[in-house]
């Protein structure tokens, strides 16, 4: 299916600018050169540029490069800005991003491991 993004394995979100006259070719390059990944890897890459207001997905689609992009009309994704680097996030994190919050959540309660004895 096109664009079926619910099948990524992993998400990376590409903190600080980036130029979104780039298209696939020049995405990709940033994802391999820059950050040192596989853009043909099951994976979302995330990228924003200087206004906020613009964001674009690319995925490997197993035949194919998928360029999902997002304008919003109000407001802005709230985008880490403090680094030049990919950070790796989880999908509930993605979910935040598009819903226009931050992607580190203070009062999120945390998954536990250990199992109560009732």
């Amino acid at each position: 299916m096109l664009g079926d993004i619910s099948k990524a394995e992993h998400i990376y979100i590409a903190c600080g600018y980036t130029d979104m006259r780039k298209s696939i070719d020049g995405l990709a390059a940033i994802v391999q050169q820059n950050f040192k990944l596989d853009p043909f890897s099951n994976s979302l890459f995330l990228f924003c540029g200087r206004s906020s207001t613009k964001m674009k997905v690319l995925y490997w689609e197993g035949d194919g490069f998928v360029l999902l992009y997002k304008r919003l009309e109000n407001g802005k994704f709230v985008w880490p800005r403090n680094k030049d680097e990919v950070m790796k996030i989880t999908d509930q994190q993605f979910r935040w991003l598009l819903e226009g919050l931050k992607i580190e959540q203070p009062r999120t309660i945390k998954k536990s491991n250990k199992r109560c004895a009732i």
